[in-house]
């Protein structure tokens, strides 16, 4: 039985499809539309951690929420989720690219080819392939929603993180491109470039939040929050809190050779 069958505000989105949504910003978002009332279709690689938070939202919502088990660097696995976004009977209005990974901080060639090739996969690749499963069907009916995440680094070369930054930055421009070309049928694309965020991931890559100022960092729902608010006004690209977001100007205005130094002191965790 549902704890709570009520929502706090009308849905925006009837239903969403969010990659990545089993932990972090993925999640942020998946809780934040529940509560708004939009069913969900969850899409990560961990089946615990996904049906254990479809069963809560299921409780404490009452939305409908679908469970798919996928790893986006498998093609087979990939298309499943491609199929979802373009069935026609259960429409998707909302599609969160949030899926990513990142192996590991190091210098290009020390890194494992394979590892760097699934990186290209699920942050650029995959990304490209739900995008356009998405868009094809929210233009033909006139309205829908995407949200891209990409990050911070997206606006630097990034020294130890090349691949990483290189993909982000294909997101970027992607997603500026097709938005672009969306303009007037109803269906909008949103970059959200998030800086140091509360997941597992910077821990994971060796970063300690004691050593990094507080001001750079935001909670995955604060996160979640001003990417959905920022996909409801139309926003191209949106770089979420201040500090980010002067982190954004700094990368697009300042001479290459400042940044490269910058980036490979700043976003080295040993420094």
């Amino acid at each position: 039985m549902s704890t709570s069958s009520t929502t706090s505000k009308e849905a925006r989105w009837q239903r969403a499809l969010v990659t990545g949504a089993s932990s972090g910003i993925g999640e942020g978002f998946a809780r934040l539309l529940a509560a708004e009332g939009s069913d969900l279709v969850l899409v990560a690689r961990r089946k615990e951690r996904l049906e254990r938070l479809a069963r809560e939202l299921r409780e404490r919502h009452g939305v409908s929420v679908e469970v798919c088990v996928a790893d986006l660097t498998d093609p087979d696995q990939l298309q499943s989720v491609a199929d979802l976004l373009a069935n026609s009977v259960r429409h998707v209005d909302l599609l969160i690219n949030n899926a990513g990974d990142h192996k590991g901080i190091a210098p290009f060639i020390e890194l494992d080819i394979n590892s760097l090739e699934k990186d290209a996969m699920i942050n650029g690749l995959a990304v490209l392939r739900l995008t356009h499963a998405a868009a094809s069907v929210m233009e033909n009916r006139g309205r829908g929603n995407i949200i891209n995440l990409s990050s911070g680094v997206s606006f630097y070369p990034a020294p130890g993180q090349a691949t990483y930054a290189a993909t982000k930055a294909f997101v970027n421009n992607l997603s500026e491109a097709v938005n672009h070309e969306l303009r007037g049928t109803g269906v909008r694309v949103t970059t959200i470039c998030p800086g140091f965020t509360r997941t597992d991931l910077p821990t994971r890559l060796g970063y300690e939040e004691g050593k990094i100022p507080r001001m750079l960092w935001m909670n995955p729902e604060d996160v979640a929050r001003e990417g959905l608010n920022a996909a409801s006004r139309g926003t191209s690209l949106y770089s979420p809190g201040l500090m980010n977001r002067m982190g954004a100007w700094w990368g697009t205005h300042l001479p290459r050779w400042i940044v490269l130094r910058w980036v490979s002191t700043f976003f080295t965790p040993s420094r």
